[in-house]
């Protein structure tokens, strides 16, 4: 799945944000960080703050701190601020052989699952996979959106 520019800067800022939300960091910190757009960054937090997600302070010493709750906000949350994730039967050719239809029936529930997936990981989540050395998709379980504990 390929994510926009805008939905990715946004879940860096978003994780960056919330591994401590008392902690003020400015768009230039982030954007350092991860080695993007400062400009960019900005027009992102601020569609976060508007969203509720982040909260900015002006002045010496401002910045952006996160005020959502990482345990109930998830990918899906933060990736639907920015771009609208379309079915696949939407992007096909409307014909009705028997082809087109099943291959449609597949790409939508591949929508589904995708939607389901994102829906279920949180930024806590991601907190903790971004704690492990390698984090891989079979660390999270499917059914809870939890880091898997088994090896």
């Amino acid at each position: 799945m390929k994510l926009q520019t805008a939905s990715r800067l946004a879940i860096y800022a978003v994780l960056e944000l919330s591994t401590d939300p008392a902690r003020q960091l400015s768009a230039a910190e982030i954007g350092e960080k991860y080695g993007i757009s400062t400009h960019h960054l900005s027009k992102v937090l601020h569609t976060l703050g508007r969203a509720g997600l982040v909260r900015s302070a002006r002045g010496a010493g401002g910045g952006y701190s996160f005020t959502g709750n990482a345990k109930r906000t998830t990918l899906l949350d933060v990736i639907e601020l920015f771009e609208t994730l379309e079915e696949s039967q939407n992007q096909q050719i409307d014909t009705a052989t028997k082809a087109n239809k099943a291959l449609n029936a597949v790409l939508g529930e591949v929508d589904e699952l995708t939607r389901a997936t994102l829906n279920s990981i949180t930024i806590s989540t991601m907190q903790m996979l971004m704690g492990r050395d390698d984090p891989t998709p079979k660390d999270i379980d499917q059914n809870q959106g939890a880091v898997a504990t088994n090896g």
